[in-house]
């Protein structure tokens, strides 16, 4: 059985520590300070969303991305929507309208309907496997664990 460290550890690691992990050190400082934080996050489950998203945003290197991916799935939140994201505007556009390109302005219009649940719909789209043509080779990673 595997126990994750307690996030008082985590907090005291150096960034490099995590470049094994592949979390370089601009993230590896956001994990760093939200465990300095951890036992006020834990008191977030009972929030409404709202104060949910704030608190998780007054978190240095937290933005509304982060935030609403933590809503969704670790705290269950059914209409968190992910702004911001790389591909997902795309695969929704795809996926509810047809269009190979969107973006969040397009993204949100779309999941209007679903006000609620966008969450959810998101998650069953995504599960699908649906998203637009691919237009071009996908880009290789570098990790950081090699640098």
């Amino acid at each position: 059985m595997r126990v994750p460290p307690p996030p008082q550890r985590l907090a005291e690691l150096p960034y490099w520590a995590y470049h094994p992990l592949g979390i370089e050190r601009s993230r590896a400082e956001t994990v760093r300070r939200a465990c300095t934080r951890a036992s006020g996050l834990a008191r977030l489950g009972c929030s409404e969303p709202g104060v949910v998203h704030r608190s998780l945003q007054s978190i240095g290197g937290v933005g509304p991305w982060t935030a609403a991916e933590v809503a969704a799935v670790a705290l269950g939140d059914p209409d968190a929507v992910s702004v911001g994201d790389y591909h997902l505007p795309h695969v929704v556009a795809w996926a509810l309208a047809g269009e190979p390109r969107g973006d969040d302005e397009r993204m949100l219009a779309l999941l209007e309907p679903y006000r609620g649940q966008r969450a959810r719909v998101l998650r069953l789209i995504t599960s699908a496997g649906l998203g637009p043509p691919r237009h071009a080779p996908r880009a290789r990673l570098r990790a950081i664990e090699r640098i």
